[in-house]
């Protein structure tokens, strides 16, 4: 079996030897350039989506409640009672 010291150790030397590299400036252009890319774009987070969902959600109902009291006010007294 692997000893997982091992295996650390070579994870370890090989993220060294990538930041040392090229391909650490490749990644941190590739990032900066999607950041840029969805900056640009009319997105908004997962939490502020939540949000408006919620709020939504409390209109929706609240309208529910008003069409129903809208009802009740419009319509003709019971003449029976």
């Amino acid at each position: 079996m692997l000893d997982p010291r091992i295996l650390e150790e070579l994870g370890a030397r090989l993220g060294g030897l990538i930041a040392a590299s090229p391909a650490a400036d490749i990644d941190k252009n590739a990032r900066a350039l999607l950041a840029s890319f969805f900056s640009k774009l009319d997105l908004v987070s997962r939490e502020e989506f939540d949000i408006q969902t919620q709020v939504l959600q409390r209109t929706r109902e609240k309208l529910k409640a008003l069409e129903l009291r809208l009802e009740q006010l419009e319509s003709p007294p019971d003449p029976s009672a």
